[in-house]
């Protein structure tokens, strides 16, 4: 397949560490020039999706587009407006969350499900349907575990090693909070949980101050 990734370099090297070096790789660093390559693809990864966006894909032939909803909804990339030409799906692009054996796909319409079962086949994955919700499912726990980790940690309740090796051990999770925060980004981890709990103002989202602190430091 022709495949453009739009995204960093590192959102690039995710994608065909997924999906393998068989296809035909693009490469965007924004939603600028598109017109020159947008025709000749079969699929369009988007990691910097944003409701301004839009219009750089008009106009295309009939594409598949995958926006990463980590941060934003599909409802809410398309608020200014619909695109009848575009098969539109949301994926996590937080680092980490890209290249594993399930992809977790929103999507707008039922009716293109389909078309998805027919693309995951052809780029070699499964993947599981879920609502179009802010943060989707596993980056919501993933980083709401990563933040009751560090409120474990500020109350002096244990230490950061005894933590990830508790819940690798305890979880069979691949790796524990603070490892996987490393992994993830702290900032990405704190964008995801601020717009999570903006979308429901549940109180497990709020961050911790340590949390904050620390990505403050590391500036």
């Amino acid at each position: 397949m022709n495949i453009l990734v739009i995204g960093e370099q590192l959102n690039l090297e995710e994608a065909k560490q997924k999906f393998g070096d068989t296809h035909l790789w693009h490469h965007r660093l924004a939603h600028i020039q598109l017109s020159e390559v947008i025709n000749q693809v079969d699929v369009v990864f988007d990691f910097i999706p944003n409701p301004d966006s839009i219009d750089s894909y008009k106009p295309t032939k009939e594409l598949p587009i995958f926006f990463n909803a980590s941060l934003i909804t599909l409802k809410t990339i398309f608020k200014n407006g619909d695109i009848d030409n575009l098969i539109s799906f949301g994926f996590c692009g937080l680092p980490t969350f890209l290249n594993r054996d399930l992809l977790e796909i929103s999507m707008r319409k039922q009716s293109d499900v389909p078309t998805l079962t027919l693309i995951c086949k052809k780029l070699g994955t499964d993947f599981k349907p879920v609502a179009d919700s802010v943060g989707l499912v596993t980056p919501r726990i993933i980083c709401m575990i990563i933040n009751e980790a560090f409120y474990t940690v500020e109350e002096g309740t244990a230490s950061r090693s005894d933590i990830d090796l508790a819940m690798k051990l305890g979880t069979n999770y691949p790796y524990g909070p603070f490892e996987w925060c490393n992994r993830i980004g702290i900032n990405n981890v704190i964008n995801l949980l601020k717009s999570v709990y903006s979308d429901t103002q549940d109180e497990r989202y709020v961050i911790c101050p340590l949390l904050l602190k620390e990505a403050a430091s590391a500036r």
